[in-house]
């Protein structure tokens, strides 16, 4: 890995699959909501967007095409910043849906979750006594009998269609240390090659806890599997957890994520009223920490991306 470039990636998520409209008035929803959170999250330093898309007459989750065309390229226009699309889609999807929108696109990075598992935040629904929409109640209780599935096949279908067809490269997510081997299952396979870019993802009931200690082992383990310089890799702390880890990670020398798929909070108790808002507060952080922050271009050379000009976007 060139270790030329050692400033911190920002990544926002802008609006995910997993909260419902219920949960935060700020959630953005229609597509031209989503455009212009990600574009204010750009313009406070994110050099990485990551993109799902939602059912503009009731925020539900969608992968249709026609939906994320309303808004990725009006974000390509508006900005520089790296268009990330999810593979992950939701616990809902099939692999079909999930690629529907990637495989058009062919953008210049990708998530892809490394491994089959529970993925839940069924408790949330006790939370909540109104709901804005009749699908967000049943869809939220609904995940604690659900899997999101992605076999080693369908890992290697999204790297060979994705990967080796179109040239996109990909933001791993790993939720567990077993995901961790899976990647290197398939960098030992010759399937994926470097620099590899590696999400740890903690705070999800079915994946590691939010614990610090839990970030060493990822980060220790990734160590031994790649080699200290053989990846870069980014933190995502799900809920109330997601400043206190990002600030650890960032001190142990990783990348960050935010944004509203991940945490609708901006505080105890303070809902983030944009994506913008917790790009604003990680920044400040960072520089507090004497960290620099990468500008797309930076971040592009980093992780070896194709340029968004070779996009089909």
């Amino acid at each position: 890995m060139d270790n030329h470039l050692n400033k911190v990636i920002i990544s926002s998520a802008v609006t995910g699959s997993v909260h419902t409209p219920s949960m935060s008035p700020y959630l953005p929803l229609t597509p031209d909501e989503i455009a212009r959170q990600a574009i204010d999250a750009a313009e406070a330093g994110a050099a990485i967007l990551h993109l799902h898309a939602r059912n503009p007459a009731d925020g539900s989750p969608t992968a249709d095409p026609a939906v994320f065309a309303q808004f990725v390229p009006r974000i390509k226009a508006a900005t520089d910043a790296v268009i990330n699309i999810t593979t992950g889609g939701s616990t809902r999807m099939t692999l079909q849906e999930r690629l529907a929108y990637p495989l058009l696109a062919q953008p210049e990075m990708c998530s892809l979750n490394m491994g089959s598992m529970n993925f839940s935040i069924h408790p949330a629904a006790r939370k909540i006594s109104e709901w804005r929409h009749g699908w967000e109640k049943p869809y939220i209780e609904g995940m604690e009998d659900l899997i999101f599935r992605n076999t080693f096949r369908d890992i290697k279908h999204i790297l060979k269609v994705l990967g080796e067809d179109c040239g996109t490269r990909f933001e791993f997510e790993c939720y567990d240390v077993g995901h961790l081997h899976n990647l290197a299952h398939f960098v030992d396979e010759g399937l994926v090659k470097g620099p590899l870019f590696i999400q740890a993802i903690f705070g999800i009931l079915g994946g590691l806890g939010p614990d610090p200690e839990n970030l060493y082992v990822m980060k220790s383990t990734a160590d031994r599997l790649f080699g200290r310089n053989g990846y870069r890799f980014s933190v995502l702390g799900a809920g109330r957890h997601q400043m206190p880890l990002l600030t650890i990670g960032a001190a142990m020398g990783g990348n960050v994520r935010v944004g509203l798929e991940d945490s609708l909070y901006l505080g105890k108790g303070q809902l983030a009223t944009s994506c913008a808002d917790q790009v604003h507060k990680i920044r400040r952080i960072l520089q507090e920490l004497s960290l620099e922050v990468a500008s797309p271009a930076e971040a592009r050379t980093m992780l070896g991306l194709k340029g968004a000009s070779a996009t089909a976007i």
